[in-house]
């Protein structure tokens, strides 16, 4: 059964704003449910390991989609993401896919763990599928190739955009603005309109714009991966 790795984060405030925030529901279960129905196995990580912070608003309103549905009810699922593995822990030779889920929290604590752009570069430069959604690719601004070349330069990458960072009213709140840096590390940033699914390949390399894009990303993670997405 081929493997992925979802690793999350475990920041939960908003900067100094005193407001929650997290990882994104949306960006955890649609993925997860597309590669699980293709016969997946898929294991949980953390930045600092446990139960990761949720985004509140990520389960209000039209955020709660069929897919969060499912995962809040699926027993299993939910006793893994109670009990994530702390990232300097994991062993990532048998993942075909490294996938990194959004939220704000991402923002701060994924950009700055050593151990996390070790295994991302690791596992990309051994064929694994690296994959990153909406905020989650922050994360890929920490990884180095053997070569020692950031992991998006020279890369079509795709992420949350400015335009979308200042509709949401985060622009002076997050430490950075990720379409900015993802530019200034030698990514060949690419949007679609806001708030609309859009996602991008290059190779191994495949991440998306926005929670809409969940999906398309996990698609195309299987597609990368040489393996076919389910219906």
């Amino acid at each position: 059964m081929p493997k992925a790795l979802f690793i999350l984060t475990s920041h939960d405030t908003l900067g100094d704003t005193g407001k929650p925030t997290g990882f994104y529901w949306e960006e955890l279960a649609a993925p997860y449910w597309i590669l699980s129905d293709a016969g997946w196995q898929i294991e949980l990580a953390s930045i600092k390991g446990g139960k990761p912070p949720a985004d509140p608003s990520s389960a209000e309103g039209d955020a709660m989609t069929d897919e969060v549905r499912r995962l809040l009810a699926d027993e299993a699922v939910m006793n893994k993401l109670e009990n994530t593995t702390k990232v300097e822990d994991v062993e990532v030779s048998g993942c075909d896919i490294v996938f990194l889920p959004g939220g704000h929290g991402t923002m701060w604590d994924l950009p700055n763990s050593k151990a996390l752009g070790d295994l991302l570069g690791r596992a990309f430069d051994k064929g694994a599928v690296v994959g990153a959604v909406c905020h989650g690719p922050a994360g890929l601004l920490s990884a180095r190739l053997a070569s020692g070349d950031p992991l998006v330069h020279g890369r079509r990458v795709a992420g949350f955009t400015n335009s979308e960072e200042d509709a949401v009213g985060l622009s002076d709140v997050v430490p950075f603005m990720l379409e900015d840096q993802l530019k200034a590390q030698g990514g060949h940033h690419q949007k679609g309109p806001d708030w609309q699914p859009f996602a991008v390949a290059d190779g191994n390399l495949v991440t998306g714009q926005n929670p809409t894009s969940s999906a398309e990303v996990a698609r195309l993670m299987l597609k990368a991966a040489d393996l076919p997405a389910a219906p």
